[in-house]
């Protein structure tokens, strides 16, 4: 479970002494248990990975006021951080990978008009979950 393995990452980066990597692996956990006990649940996997997918989204971001500012010390600090939440996260798939997926969904779905982009969206959400960010 992805749970266990945050928390023994973070026990070998505390062991280790990999501040920022102790920081980000906490920062995660903290935002998973916000969430569990906001909804008073215990998430799964999937969840999971979207809360991390979500941090991910957040540094990347902030990485763009950061490049327009010329801070180049946040700009290494951020980078090294999506590094790090990019580990947990499952391989990104492309955008031609993205667009395929959407299609066979288009026709599992019968959609033909712009009226069911909803229950589009809804199912290829579920198929491709974290695996893409755009």
């Amino acid at each position: 479970m992805l749970k266990e393995k945050l928390m023994s990452d973070l026990k070998e980066a505390m062991k280790e002494k990999q501040i920022l990597r102790k920081n980000v692996v906490q920062m995660i956990r903290a935002a998973i248990l916000q969430v569990e006990k906001d909804k008073q649940i215990e998430l799964d996997d999937n969840q999971i990975l979207e809360i991390i997918a979500k941090e991910a989204k957040k540094r990347k971001d902030s990485l763009e006021d950061y490049e327009k500012s010329g801070r180049q010390d946040l700009i290494n600090q951020v980078k090294q951080e999506i590094d790090i939440i990019s580990k947990y996260l499952p391989k990104q798939l492309s955008k031609e990978e993205i667009s395929s997926i959407v299609k066979e969904v288009i026709i599992e779905t019968g959609a033909m008009t712009i009226k069911d982009m909803g229950k589009v969206m809804k199912a290829a959400k579920e198929k491709i979950g974290a695996a893409a960010d755009r």
